[in-house]
């Protein structure tokens, strides 16, 4: 029965892998969602709505430097429409610009990650993060949905 479940478990994974390739908008939401996912945690604990959990600060840096390496290729030319993506056609036409935002925000999240120890310095690094990269990049190359 376990072999079973892990068999299942692995073939939808592999599979679901191999439709990421295959549609990069699918891909491009599933790792927004994760940034999403561990921008939540993180306001939540620089709030003070969750204790501070160095494990988890540590996690939401890991899932930022991630995502930042995976994105810029999830941006081929036949991915401008479709797959309800939010992303801006300004993308396409200033590419250098967008890859580079993300090779910032992957070194940013990783210097975060080195430099996280306590709730002070996960508060100064994860809104240093959320406005500089985060949301540089939404700004410009995300369309806005009401």
């Amino acid at each position: 029965m376990i072999r079973t479940v892990f068999a299942v478990t692995a073939i939808a994974f592999v599979v679901s892998a191999a439709l990421a390739q295959q549609d990069p908008i699918a891909a491009r939401r599933t790792l927004m969602k994760a940034n999403g996912d561990a921008a939540k945690t993180g306001a939540a604990m620089a709030k003070g709505e969750t204790p501070f959990d160095l494990a988890a600060a540590h996690k939401i840096f890991a899932t930022f430097e991630d995502a930042a390496t995976k994105m810029p290729a999830l941006f081929p030319d036949d991915s401008k429409t479709g797959g309800d993506t939010a992303a801006d056609p300004k993308i396409w036409e200033n590419m250098a610009d967008f890859k580079a935002k993300f090779a910032k925000f992957g070194d940013d999240a990783k210097a975060a990650d080195a430099q996280v120890t306590d709730l002070d310095t996960f508060k100064a690094s994860f809104a240093a993060i959320g406005k500089n990269d985060c949301g540089a990049c939404h700004q410009n190359y995300r369309i806005k949905k009401n």
